[in-house]
């Protein structure tokens, strides 16, 4: 913990990653409020059905990384970027009060207009905050500086999804006290980013082209004329394939599954957190200091193995009629239960082992006055692959009518295929890329 440690004791570094923090905590409590009052009727459904709306709004969310990352991308690499994230922690602050309208009012359409307008605050931050660690720490940093922010991440996503859906369940539908936790992360995050270093701007002279089309077009070409970088970025973008797929389904899966309260939704989500950060942080640990890939494979063998472990338990879960389980009694439905939250931790602990390296990777051999498009790129094709999730959820769950457990089979063993072919081109690639480092 020493260099983790250091590093959070810096002013380079530790102002940027609480308003990371932050930024994350204010999406999840969002979402997963907007989630909980979907799936248990506490607002007007439109007569929709849970699921589709459910998947919807993951859509609606990650709908902005495919429109505007190239835009935010640019941006990032010609303007100051301190500047830039306090005047984006302002517009987040705007944001949840039009949230807030939506939750006091009741109604559904603008509570989603709310959350496409967080996921296009989420775009223009994205390639700023990890173009940004590559500046702030040095290279024997990169992986602590990642695993640091993976697992703060991961944190911020596991109080953001008990605190929301705490929120929800006990103010028994006076969302008037969701709204007040909204707006309060938001200014804590603006807070903490008036104390970000300034940085020098990597491409001042750029001209900012703002044709979202084009500019995303020329964004992905560039990307993909960096073979080894652009196989990094499938490999990340399918990292969010996979997790929008799970945990999009994690509330329909505790009513319709478990026939357990959103209090079990959040205890599954933090079990899934708990993992992540823990694997991010085994990952620094066990993989070393030096950028490399070490850990990937056994991430991607653990996100097929324990997603088809995940599927066995459920079809164990016995059948269940009358109220719905609470937290305090899920504990004492059998063991099947404990599969289930077993299955969900090592997922997470998968994901880290998993992600950390890509990302470190994508920034170590990103050219830094392009980092920022580079980042942006990888945005576009998450955003691609999260979409293609969300379409593939709903294809899978509301026209084909099959159930959870075919939709995790499947997409575990689209896993498998996928990381196995991705490994086997990007090993000698890397191997070349630091021969060509160490000339």
């Amino acid at each position: 913990m020493d260099k983790n440690e250091h590093l959070l004791a810096t002013r380079r570094f530790l102002p940027m990653f609480l308003t990371q923090f932050f930024g994350a905590l204010n999406d999840n409590v969002f979402k997963q409020a907007l989630l909980l009052v979907i799936t248990y009727g506490w607002i007007q459904q439109q007569a929709a059905s849970i699921s589709t709306l459910n998947n919807l709004a993951a859509l609606l969310f990650i709908l902005p990384y495919f429109i505007f990352s190239a835009t935010a991308g640019q941006i990032a690499d010609k303007c100051e970027r301190s500047q830039l994230i306090r005047y984006l922690k302002l517009l987040e602050i705007g944001i949840m009060l039009l949230g807030t309208v939506g939750f006091l009012l009741g109604n559904l359409w603008i509570l989603l207009a709310a959350l496409f307008l967080m996921g296009t605050h989420s775009t223009f931050f994205g390639p700023i905050k990890y173009a940004i660690l590559p500046e702030i720490l040095k290279p024997n940093e990169l992986m602590s500086g990642n695993a640091l922010f993976q697992s703060g991440t991961s944190i911020a996503i596991l109080i953001g999804m008990i605190l929301g859906g705490a929120v929800i369940s006990l103010s028994q539908g006076n969302l008037i006290w969701i709204s007040l936790t909204v707006v309060s992360i938001a200014v804590m995050g603006y807070l903490t980013s008036r104390f970000i270093l300034k940085q020098s701007a990597p491409a001042p002279e750029l001209n900012i082209d703002w044709n979202f089309f084009r500019t995303s077009f020329q964004t992905l070409k560039y990307a993909k004329s960096l073979p080894l970088v652009f196989l990094i970025l499938l490999g990340n973008s399918w990292y969010w394939f996979y997790g929008a797929t799970y945990l999009t389904q994690i509330p329909q899966l505790t009513l319709q599954v478990l026939h357990a309260s959103e209090n079990v939704a959040s205890l599954l989500l933090t079990f899934f957190s708990v993992g992540i950060g823990l694997g991010s942080f085994l990952c620094r640990k066990l993989g070393g200091s030096e950028v490399n890939i070490k850990m990937v494979p056994i991430g991607a063998i653990g996100l097929t193995v324990f997603a088809l472990y995940l599927a066995a338990s459920l079809a164990f879960v016995p059948a269940h009629t009358g109220a719905l389980i609470g937290l305090s009694e899920v504990f004492h439905q059998g063991w099947s239960y404990y599969h289930v939250m077993l299955a969900v931790t090592l997922l997470g602990i998968s994901g880290g082992f998993y992600i950390v390296p890509l990302y470190a990777m994508m920034q170590a051999y990103s050219p830094r006055s392009h980092r920022a498009r580079v980042v942006a790129a990888n945005n576009i094709l998450n955003a691609i692959f999260m979409v293609t999730s969300a379409i593939f959820s709903i294809v899978i769950l509301s026209i084909l009518n099959f159930d959870l457990k075919v939709l995790f089979c499947m997409t575990a063993v689209l896993s498998g295929i996928f990381t196995l072919v991705l490994l086997i081109k990007l090993k000698p690639m890397i191997k070349t890329a630091k021969a060509d480092l160490e000339d």
